[in-house]
């Protein structure tokens, strides 16, 4: 299913551990990390489709987890050229995705790879709730971060303040970057005064 703009409905999954850390995982026979995420069914809501990805890419029923929120409408990435099938009837240029938070209520060994035969990852890990901006594959990194600075305040809410503190200023930064290369940006210089008052 891809839209009339070329972009292919798509779930993200940020699973967090209650302490702030969040899943990653290696993508099977590959060097790259990342979220599980996942195409949509023509007959499924985001909803139905984030819970069929769970359990596909990490064995993980609805409830394992408790779904904390989501980003509100679409985030969109275009895929490289050397990615777009251009032999295809409807060509597809990117995804647009729907990011959901949840947080995982089970016991860690509940995670499965193999709970299907044709697993996406092989291995996985609890990462520093922001470390996956910068260690994402490069076009995927300013979706990252428009997901994790939506998500974020959710995840405090669990894990607390000092468990995620603020983002790197330049993670910021991609999120008024088209193109997902980093800005050489300095950090902004506040006042003692106006810190107090924030």
């Amino acid at each position: 299913m891809i839209d009339p703009d070329g972009y292919r409905p798509n779930v993200g999954i940020v699973l967090m551990h209650e302490d702030g850390r969040v899943f990653w995982a290696r993508r099977i026979r590959r060097d790259g990390w990342q979220f599980p995420q996942g195409g949509m069914n023509t007959d499924e809501t985001p909803l139905e489709a984030m819970y069929r990805e769970l359990e596909e890419e990490t064995g993980l029923q609805a409830h394992h987890v408790d779904v904390l929120g989501a980003t509100p409408g679409w985030l969109r990435y275009r895929l490289p050229p050397r990615a777009i099938r251009h032999q295809e009837r409807a060509v597809c240029i990117g995804q647009k995705q729907v990011w959901f938070l949840l947080r995982l209520k089970g016991d860690e060994s509940e995670v499965r790879l193999d709970a299907t035969g044709h697993p996406e990852f092989d291995r996985w890990r609890w990462v520093d709730f922001w470390y996956p901006i910068d260690n994402v594959v490069m076009f995927k990194r300013r979706v990252y971060a428009s997901a994790l600075h939506h998500l974020a305040p959710l995840a405090r809410d669990i894990a607390g303040q000092g468990a995620i503190p603020p983002p790197d200023p330049r993670s910021r930064a991609l999120l008024f970057n088209h193109h997902g290369r980093r800005r050489q940006i300095q950090p902004r210089v506040v006042p003692v005064t106006q810190a107090a008052e924030d």
